[in-house]
């Protein structure tokens, strides 16, 4: 058991990225069943939403989630933190903004707290507000991220270098050999959001899970570097038609509109690539079925393990000719 699983009380060190207003209980629960910790993002809906999926989340498993506050994100920060703890959420993630207000009211009452960081900067501020773990994200990761654009390889063993709390990485992780990869650079688990949603369990509208499947690396485009938002999505007619605009002088309100959760629901639950976006990283590119969420992380324990057996053979070989 590594400080990941025992902080968290889980299985394996997986944890579930939040989804914004996509999230619900149906994939967070399946996360948790199966052994990692499952998490309801919060977006900007409302504490009424919020709390009708951390309900129906309790229904469907006893075991560990966490709640995602999105911090200058979310119009309704103060009242979900109090939501939270109202439902005896037992982790709380916090993520755009800054986390050091809310740690001690988390922590008087032994929630666990998560804080996802982007830099070194971002980690050392972190550690001394006092965060359980740090999610170390590379800009391989979907949805919205840093404009620093720090890749996921890069990023971990500079964090970890300079703190003693313990660091997830997120960013372009979706199999056994990213788990082994981000365990060699020091990380104590992953943190994964587009792996799950090409699952059996996730509610997600098929043609987002096709796309997923037919998706090269480079599919995965930017939108929004212009204005200093960097936001990874999938490619469609929706974002490619929004890049181009970006690119002949959209305004930033415009932008704010057209990448407004309503249209990744519009794109991720109803399907229509058209009208809306569907976020996705990196990783895409790497997935080619849709297995239940307990096959997935199974899998990927089994596969890490095998990663880096192979890893200490390679490096006996390469010791012996020298």
């Amino acid at each position: 058991m590594n400080r990941v699983t025992k902080l968290l009380n889980i299985t394996y060190p997986i944890i579930q990225g939040g989804m914004g207003n996509i999230s619900n209980a149906m994939l967070a629960a399946a996360v948790s069943e199966a052994g990692g910790l499952g998490t309801i993002g919060c977006g900007t809906m409302s504490v009424e939403e919020v709390e009708e999926i951390i309900l129906e989340t309790k229904r469907l498993t006893s075991r560990p989630f966490a709640l995602n506050i999105a911090i200058n994100v979310s119009p309704f920060v103060d009242e979900l933190i109090n939501l939270g703890i109202q439902h005896s959420v037992p982790v709380f993630s916090l993520s755009a903004g800054n986390p050091a207000p809310y740690i001690p009211i988390l922590h008087e009452r032994n929630i666990k707290v998560i804080t996802i960081v982007a830099s070194v900067k971002h980690a050392e501020k972190a550690e001394a507000a006092g965060a359980d773990i740090l999610v170390a994200e590379g800009y391989e990761a979907a949805g919205i991220n840093s404009s620093l654009e720090l890749t996921t390889f890069t990023l971990i063993p500079q964090i970890v270098q300079k703190v003693k709390t313990p660091v997830v990485a997120a960013g372009g992780i979706g199999d056994g050999r990213g788990l082994a990869a981000a365990l060699v650079l020091g990380a104590e688990g992953v943190q994964m959001g587009t792996r799950f949603i090409a699952t059996k369990e996730a509610p997600f509208h098929e043609n987002y899970k096709k796309k997923l499947m037919d998706a090269s690396g480079t599919d995965a485009i930017i939108i929004g570097r212009s204005f200093g938002s960097v936001r990874r999505v999938m490619k469609t007619n929706y974002s490619t038609s929004l890049l181009d605009r970006e690119k002949e002088g959209l305004s930033i309100e415009e932008f704010a509109d057209f990448t407004s959760e309503a249209h990744h629901v519009i794109g991720a639950i109803q399907g229509d690539l058209d009208r809306g976006f569907i976020n996705g990283g990196q990783v895409a590119g790497l997935i080619e079925d849709i297995p239940t969420v307990s096959e997935l992380m199974e899998s990927m324990i089994e596969s890490a393990k095998a990663q880096v057996s192979a890893c200490f053979q390679r490096l006996d070989f390469l010791t012996s000719n020298n």
